[in-house]
């Protein structure tokens, strides 16, 4: 019995021991991402007061109006904003009240930090009966990309700049881990003081400072693992290698629909093709939020396509809920339809991802519990900092 119990203080004291390291070594970083994290969580609520004069065209009597086909939009778009690279993709509402959205975006590996490797990134608002433009934004240079950016890479360059936050992250995750066994009690009466904060008599500062760091460190442990995790997905492919595998139930192949390809002529496409694509979109799925389609211009960072594939978005708030379709490119034949229903739960995870890490999976109200988990991931390395000084201190003036 005394052996297990020295055993389990050794194990402890290295624990605390690893805790505290890593803790004054990672904390300023995590300090950093959980802060920009907090900044970027009510993006789209505050982006959609500040652009909901555009966002809707307010075009008069539009019911009773059509429509200007895609590619007549895309010259009109060029022709305003005057950029010298091309249009990127279209963001087709299916609400017929609602603007649609050109995006300009470049992508060039080869730089080094951010505002090289994205040489331009705007969004375009145009009244689609109009032809007019409403209002162009610099998305690359506006306060939230930015502020994303430096979440997940500190502006480098995202292929290698994420692990300079992917790890530190890493880290915190085991810190989390640790945090929850030292503050597992030995017995009864110690949990008790240890669950919830007991300050009625007490006036010291650093007693206080302890119980905020290891209670509120501990009831929100499990969603600072889940933000955490979901943030790993994007630095590291094994987490979403291993999240995919576990709840597919083992599989370790994604789906591929690379071998649906275009198999029309060229001759069959026209000036007209994209709208046949689009009609079809909005047929199928009436009561979905907007779809994107690739206007197939030459980029950047231009690669093979195995398919023409449209992205279609159920959700105004979230991502997680979406249909992918493969269309023939030259005929504007539907070849494959991929919806939520033919997912299995290990797709369905992939896809939700960026909602669970951002808040977005449930609406307002997960995105409000990030923000707070958020804020609390920034408050632990500086309690656990004040605990450290405070004991240094401690030591320092009895010796």
């Amino acid at each position: 019995m005394r052996k297990t119990k020295k055993k389990e203080n050794k194990f402890k004291k290295l624990t605390g021991k690893l805790h505290l390291w890593f803790g004054l070594l990672i904390g300023s970083i995590v300090f950093f991402i959980s802060i920009t994290g907090a900044l970027y969580v009510f993006k789209d609520e505050i982006e959609g007061i500040n652009r909901k004069e555009y966002i809707h065209h307010n075009e008069p009597d539009y019911q009773n109006k059509e429509k200007l086909n895609i590619r007549t939009l895309e010259k009109m778009v060029q022709q305003q904003v005057k950029e010298k690279y091309p249009v990127h993709w279209v963001n087709i509402p299916v609400d017929r009240s609602m603007s649609y959205q050109f995006f300009y975006f470049e992508h060039n590996q080869k730089a080094w930090h951010y505002f090289d490797e994205y040489p331009i990134y705007k969004s375009v608002y145009v009244n689609p009966y109009s032809g007019k433009v409403l209002q162009v934004y610099d998305e690359k240079n506006g306060f939230f990309n930015i502020v994303k950016m430096l979440h997940w890479s500190f502006l480098l360059n995202s292929a290698w700049g994420k692990w300079l936050t992917g790890i530190p992250v890493l880290i915190f995750v085991f810190m989390l881990i640790s945090g929850i066994i030292l503050w597992w009690p030995k017995n009864k009466a110690a949990r008790k003081q240890r669950l919830w904060f007991k300050w009625k008599n007490i006036k010291n500062w650093k007693r206080k400072n302890y119980d905020l760091h290891n209670i509120l460190g501990f009831y929100f442990s499990v969603f600072a693992l889940i933000f955490s995790i979901t943030g790993l997905f994007y630095a590291f492919f094994f987490i979403q290698a291993m999240i995919y595998v576990v709840f597919s139930g083992g599989k370790t192949q994604y789906p591929d629909f690379s071998h649906i390809t275009t198999k029309a002529p060229i001759e069959l496409r026209t000036e007209t093709t994209l709208d046949k694509i689009a009609q079809k979109v909005e047929t199928l799925y009436p009561n979905a939020y907007a779809f994107s389609i690739d206007l197939g211009n030459d980029h950047l960072d231009d690669h093979e396509h195995p398919n023409f594939d449209v992205y279609v978005k159920h959700l105004s708030y979230s991502y997680h809920k979406s249909s992918s379709l493969i269309f023939d490119e030259n005929s504007g034949e539907l070849l494959h339809t991929h919806d939520p229903k033919d997912k299995n739960l290990g797709e369905k995870m992939v896809a939700a991802n960026y909602d669970i890490h951002v808040g977005a999976i449930f609406g307002l109200p997960t995105k409000i519990i990030a923000f707070i988990v958020s804020l609390l991931c920034a408050s632990l390395p500086v309690t656990g900092f004040m605990i450290w000084y405070g004991r240094r201190k401690k030591t320092k003036t009895t010796t």
